[in-house]
């Protein structure tokens, strides 16, 4: 019988202790199969964030460091000027990179960094109780928030995407929703560009994916990917919005 679907090497035989419908599991897996299509993951060196994915190291088979809140970008930037031929990531939160680490995510892009950074939006903070992040939704209830999020109190979204694509040293960027088949497609294949300009030297390249928090959100998982569909993609519309190439894998 034809094996059509197996564990990626890159990911241990661990299970996720994420919570039922979370993205996170989903995009641990995608960038797994990603390092190992691209043969790289003995040159692979992710950064886990202080949230939900805290533990990325006991699920991915590849070096990983964990750092303080919101200073992935910090880190990397250390790691792949010292170890130039690693291909370091960053894996964030909307609490980790849009709240206490917006300073080292705008100048990291801002220098043109030659870096990958994977930036998960859920708009919420999912560990610590579901309190209103940057990228909550107007008229959103969280534990912060609990009549809706108003521009007078906690003020708009944060839409960082289009921050980061504003700057003339990011070469990359995108946003991508996990809200059903076409969209984790769509995702796989934008996480493994981001990955190939880094190996390109091509500069700073950043995926933001809108995932899925059914906990926090108080919905289940079905109805949290029409949520990501019909609420978040209105206010974070998925698409590229920048994409810096001359033709020869250059910024």
């Amino acid at each position: 019988m034809k094996q059509v679907f197996k564990r990626p090497e890159s990911l241990k035989s661990a299970a996720f202790r994420f919570c039922p419908g979370c993205g996170h599991s989903l995009v641990h897996r995608m960038i797994a199969e990603a390092v190992d299509e691209l043969q790289i993951r003995e040159r692979v060196i992710g950064i886990a964030p202080v949230g939900c994915a805290v533990f990325a190291y006991d699920y991915f088979n590849f070096d990983v460091i964990e750092c303080a809140h919101g200073r992935p970008p910090a880190v990397a930037t250390a790691l792949k000027r010292v170890n130039p031929d690693s291909i370091v990531f960053s894996y964030q939160g909307d609490g980790d990179l849009a709240a206490i680490g917006t300073g080292e995510i705008i100048h990291a892009a801002n220098r043109g960094e030659n870096l990958s950074v994977f930036f998960i939006n859920n708009a919420t903070y999912g560990m610590t109780g579901g309190q209103a992040a940057p990228t909550t939704l107007l008229k959103q209830k969280t534990t912060t928030t609990p009549k809706g999020k108003t521009i007078s109190s906690e003020g708009y979204p944060l839409k960082v995407s289009e921050l980061i694509a504003t700057l003339d040293g990011a070469a990359f960027v995108a946003r991508t929703a996990l809200d059903g088949i076409k969209g984790i497609t769509a995702t796989k294949s934008l996480i493994v560009k981001v990955l190939s300009n880094q190996m390109q030297g091509m500069g700073f390249s950043f995926l933001e994916i809108l995932s899925p928090c059914p906990t926090d959100w108080h919905l289940s998982s079905v109805d949290s990917f029409k949520w990501i569909s019909t609420e978040m993609s209105k206010v974070f519309k998925p698409g590229i919005l920048k994409d810096v190439d001359n033709g020869n894998g250059k910024h």
